[in-house]
């Protein structure tokens, strides 16, 4: 199929598709007498699974370990189960910043009066000051 077709079932834009090729992330395809790439069902299941992947939010590496890792013959739970353990705790700590931020986001809110007044706390927080840009 060519790459348009290709971008269509797969859900991933033609130029990403280009750049996975480069990086290596996906085979580079055969090539028809005239030059236009030509892909299978392997490419369209790896891609699939490379934007599944990001989707979850798997670094493009992790991605690529993953890949190496689930080819025919060499599937290996417990090492992908080290990749999915460290996301998922790389996922925890994000989760428990971002609820730190939406406290603090929350409070600031709150104090707000919504009134035109000299001082915003929304702004406050936001704004390094004069007095912090040459510290």
């Amino acid at each position: 199929m060519p790459i348009g077709e290709l971008s269509q079932l797969s859900g991933v834009n033609i130029e990403t598709i280009r750049y996975y090729e480069r990086i290596k992330m996906l085979p580079a395809p055969p090539r028809t007498a005239s030059g236009r790439r030509i892909y299978g069902v392997t490419e369209l299941r790896i891609l699939a699974f490379v934007r599944r992947s990001r989707e979850l939010g798997f670094s493009l590496n992790e991605i690529r370990a993953l890949l190496r890792l689930g080819a025919p013959g060499r599937a290996s739970c417990s090492e992908v189960k080290v990749i999915a353990t460290h996301h998922l705790e790389d996922i925890r700590a994000k989760l428990s910043d971002l609820k730190k931020l939406e406290r603090l986001l929350a409070k600031t809110v709150a104090q707000c009066s919504g009134k035109k007044v000299p001082n915003c706390p929304v702004l406050d927080i936001l704004d390094i000051g004069p007095a912090r840009l040459f510290l």
